[in-house]
């Protein structure tokens, strides 16, 4: 195996990295030809989370579907070039034939996936707060009293009545809906609402000629939903990258200002394909960007300006003598060129 190409990428190579930036690696190799007709071809190795390298083929092929991160190891800052084989330059000198009209939904479709992220609607932390406070069976049961539903508590609360001394019939053919038995006495042994492990209610055995005082229903599906988003959200919690979520000026609401960031940045190089048919991976305005990423914007009218940009992005491409598409002949003679300068 050899190395084509390793490069430092991400906000290094931006100009839009912080103090608390890591630094990631990505590149290109290049196998044998052992390992290209044998059992050990790897289109991809993953060194760690933070450096990455592509076997050529992959490279290419990744290179004819205008992917954001491939097309920029073609227009690396020299600064962030840690090696580069001689082989890597038969590809630079024919980068202008990798940026296609499909670079209108590679860039312009991802930075409409980081608006999307960012606007946090449905982001953990901007979760109400209900969603994750742990619950109990006890909130997903309700009783029925006089054509109308009441949560089982308030019911409990309004008669002064303890769970402790409530027993539970099940009813045929009602799913997880229970007569409601209540033992003022504490003589008859009900067994109350919620089981031991606490997931579920339990059962009593009542004496006959007991009269039930309600029929309650317990949302199971509700409690194990409620159940696996409060699992998710403390995992979340344990693994986020708390320093990525910023207040929004004048917003109220945390954001993932590295969201918007990649937002404006995409966009950016975007227009800059359609009209000048490059990528300036090191960004002019990485300042504007990092105030971006800290919050320091007016929100709506960043919303709005992204949004006439995604819309404006489509007439620049169609105007744009750009081809629709790399050749898969040239792509394929590419190869060649490359692997035999290699070998």
């Amino acid at each position: 195996m050899k190395i084509l190409l390793k490069a430092i990428v991400g906000s290094q190579a931006y100009g839009t990295n912080t103090t608390n930036s890591d630094i990631d690696y990505k590149g290109v190799y290049s196998q044998s030809v052992e390992d290209l007709i044998g059992f050990t071809y790897k289109e991809q190795i993953e060194v760690s989370k933070d450096e990455c390298y592509f076997e050529v083929r992959r490279f290419l092929q990744l290179l004819q579907s205008a992917n954001p991160t491939m097309l920029e190891l073609l227009y690396m800052p020299p600064e962030c070039i840690i090696e580069k084989h001689p082989a890597f330059d038969i590809i630079i000198e024919n980068r202008a034939h990798f940026l296609t009209r499909k670079c209108l939904q590679s860039f312009g479709g991802y930075a409409i996936a980081q608006i999307s992220k960012a606007k946090g609607l449905e982001k953990k932390m901007n979760w109400e707060h209900d969603k994750i406070t742990r619950k109990t069976p006890f909130d997903f049961c309700y009783v029925y009293e006089e054509g109308k539903t009441m949560p089982l508590l308030y019911f409990l609360e309004r008669n002064n009545w303890s769970a402790d001394k409530c027993g539970l019939v099940a009813l045929n053919h009602f799913k997880n809906c229970y007569a409601l038995y209540y033992d003022g006495t504490d003589e008859l042994g009900y067994k109350g609402i919620v089981s031991e492990k606490g997931n579920d209610v339990k059962l009593s055995s009542v004496p006959k000629g007991e009269k039930p005082v309600s029929i309650m229903c317990f949302n199971q599906e509700g409690y194990s939903s409620h159940c696996k988003d409060y699992v998710e959200y403390e995992t979340w919690l344990k693994n986020r990258n708390v320093q990525r979520y910023v207040d929004i000026t004048n917003h109220q609401q945390q954001i993932d200002g590295k969201n918007l960031l990649h937002c404006r940045r995409l966009l950016d190089m975007a227009i800059e394909i359609a009209t000048q048919k490059t990528i300036n991976v090191r960004r002019p305005n990485a300042q504007e960007l990092l105030k971006i990423r800290r919050g320091e914007i007016d929100l709506a009218a960043f919303m709005q300006k992204a949004e006439e940009e995604i819309l404006e992005l489509n007439e620049l491409f169609e105007k744009s003598d750009l081809p629709k598409e790399v050749d898969n002949d040239f792509v394929n003679e590419l190869l060649l060129k490359v692997r035999r300068e290699v070998m």
